[in-house]
């Protein structure tokens, strides 16, 4: 074990951090030779383990010394360590410094990605994705969409319709993004042809100084009134082998044409979609309200009560598809005592880890650590995931379809890093002209990559050229020009944008999903406090509207209770026609807008209502099978 003089000589801002002084933190961090990211025995760097602490003058402090806010240990990052301690102060500042660095690794990427793609050959493709479900009637929810890729030299653009996931609808749009690339710096303009404007930024590898902009404060509570989330698959399990075809003791290697192309197929076996939910930061009413089970619930394992209480992956794994959970109690020293969170957390005693024992590298701590006692919710689903390669696809998979997905991510787009973690597996030979994959707890995607060159159907401003050995095509440079008739918006909007909501759309699909299926259609407005911690989609995919304070909002608000009361006076049996609807104490204007809403949400009830019914019927059918 450890002595104090060797883990103050091997980790000196570990130390000062585990033992919060302050004074002698900031002094050792003048030193520019200290390795500010040295990761100690249990897999944290400093900032990290500040956090865990919750030390909040520390976390300033190595925040100032521009630490790493992005890094990650074990699938966890620092801001879902910060979101763990409930603390508000501690997530702000780490949200602030993260978005940051992210801001700052985008700008100085792109430039070199675009350089790196104008010695690759022009091109056009389509990636078609559809997305699909298990959940019966939950696939008619879900879209396709279509990006179309333009390349030339070291400009890219990419154009798509889906914009995201809201009040249980997917959101349509018209955006285009074009990257234009020159030499060590580049230019992106963000097209949105339904409003008609343009957003330009200017990517340069010489960053200067950027001020940092703090989070939008209906962020902040989002996500500490939401359980934190991990989705992973475990990429190094997955193995490949040739489907068959064939019946009656024949079989063969199965092959299927794909847009033109014959591929082969293969299937991947021991896909484990592993999703990982932690509660540390919610009170226990705020966990029973939000794992609480309804029968729709039980059907597609979102939630589970039993706790298992050793973090076993490979029992999990022997019983797998069925949705399993554990809870650690994993309790902390008295240095993590210190932690003010702003929530309740668990009430069981602390376990004092001493610094010899967390600073010993070969020490079994048996499952105890620092910090809150962890609430971790482990599930594990098994998925048939499917690959159709081809060997002479005339797109190249890593010069020209990589760095395009690279680009892509950069546009807030969470499933398309899942795309390219699993084409950039050992796969067999060939070309990935349609993959299968899981993206969500229930949610899959089915992307197919065709009309490349534009051979298929024809596209604008794309000449595809027909030689001898090769068929490519010319992109016209008018692709890339920004409308001129539209108009212009500030690039700082863009760096508000959630570049990490995976666990955010998560939490929210299924939150949506349930609501859509249960429960009574009529809303009582005076249920509505018992229900403010919940986070809607568009709250979890902007960052906005929770506890939001401004007069626009408060209006809003006093509106949607004057048309629920309205709602609910309709239909009580005692109106009448006479009450004029129940608006008589408003504005003749506004009440007129609220009985056009009264109509439209009777409406939309009776829809839900037959929603529910069919779903109802599908569960029976599918009891009745099992």
């Amino acid at each position: 074990m450890k002595t104090i003089e060797e883990i103050k000589l091997e980790y000196p801002l570990h130390w000062h951090v585990w033992q919060n002084s302050l004074d002698e933190l900031k002094e050792i961090l003048r030193n520019e030779k200290i390795d500010k990211e040295k990761v100690d025995p249990r897999g944290r760097t400093p900032l990290m383990l500040a956090v865990k602490l919750g030390h909040i003058q520390c976390v300033k402090c190595l925040l100032a010394a521009k630490c790493n806010a992005t890094y990650e240990y074990e699938g966890w990052s620092i801001v879902q360590e910060a979101v763990c301690t409930g603390n508000e102060d501690i997530l702000t500042a780490i949200l602030e410094v993260r978005d940051l660095q992210r801001h700052v690794q985008r700008v100085t990427h792109v430039p070199k990605l675009l350089q790196h793609l104008l010695d690759a050959p022009d091109f056009y493709i389509e990636m078609k994705w559809e997305f699909t479900s298990w959940v019966p009637l939950m696939s008619r929810l879900c879209p396709s969409d279509t990006y179309r890729v333009y390349k030339r030299g070291a400009n890219v653009r990419i154009d798509t319709t889906l914009l995201g996931f809201d009040n249980n609808t997917w959101q349509r749009g018209n955006r285009s993004y074009i990257f234009k690339g020159s030499n060590d710096s580049a230019t992106m303009i963000e097209v949105d042809h339904d409003t008609r404007e343009v957003m330009v930024e200017q990517m340069n590898s010489e960053i200067g100084d950027i001020i940092a902009i703090p989070p939008p404060i209906g962020g902040v509570k989002a996500r500490l009134n939401a359980p934190v989330i991990t989705n992973n698959i475990e990429m190094e399990k997955i193995s490949f082998e040739r489907n068959k075809s064939g019946i009656w003791g024949w079989r063969s290697e199965k092959s299927e044409v794909i847009n033109g192309y014959t591929c082969k197929v293969y299937g991947a076996s021991n896909v484990e979609f592993i999703t990982k939910t932690r509660m540390d930061h919610l009170s226990d009413e705020q966990i029973k309200a939000k794992t609480s089970r309804t029968p729709f619930h039980n059907f597609l394992g979102l939630a589970e009560e039993e706790y298992i209480s050793s973090p076993d992956l490979a029992s999990l794994r022997e019983r797998a598809p069925t949705p399993h959970t554990e809870e650690h109690n994993e309790n902390g020293d008295e240095a993590s005592n210190s932690n003010s969170s702003n929530n309740s957390g668990s009430s069981s005693p602390k376990t004092i880890i001493t610094p010899q024992e967390y600073f010993t590298a070969d020490l079994d701590l048996g499952g105890r650590d620092i910090g809150r006692p962890k609430k971790l919710n482990t599930k594990i689903q098994r998925f048939k995931a499917n690959l159709w390669l081809c060997e002479d696809y005339p797109m190249r998979l890593q010069e020209q379809v990589l760095p395009i997905l690279d680009l892509m991510s950069t546009m807030a787009s969470p499933h398309v890093s899942k795309l390219k973690d699993f084409i950039t597996m050992q796969l067999p030979s060939g070309f990935p002209v349609k993959i299968e994959i899981p993206l969500f707890h229930v949610l899959n995607a089915c992307i197919t990559f065709g009309n490349v060159f534009g051979m298929t159907t024809p596209v604008d401003n794309v000449t595809t050229i027909n030689e001898d050995d090769r068929v490519t095509c010319i992109v016209d440079d008018c692709c890339f020009n920004e409308p001129l008739h539209y108009t212009k918006k500030g690039a700082d909007s863009r760096r508000q944008m959630p570049l990490d909501e995976d666990d955010m759309l998560q939490y929210a699909i299924e939150q949506s999903l349930v609501e859509t299926s249960g429960g009574a259609c009529s809303i009582n407005v005076h249920n509505m406090e018992s229900s403010s911690d919940k986070v809607d989609i568009w709250e979890a995919l902007r960052g906005q509207g929770v506890g939001a304070e401004d007069e626009e909002d408060e209006q809003l608000q006093r509106v949607l209770q004057e048309s629920l009361c309205a709602v609910n006076a309709a239909n009580s049996p005692a109106a009448s026609d006479d009450d004029d609807g129940g608006f008589k104490y408003i504005d003749p204007d506004l009440a007129l807008a609220l009985r056009l809403s009264q109509q439209d949400q009777q409406q939309y009830e009776l829809e839900r209502k037959r929603e529910q019914e069919m779903i109802e019927q599908a569960l029976k059918l599918s009891l009745q099978e099992h």
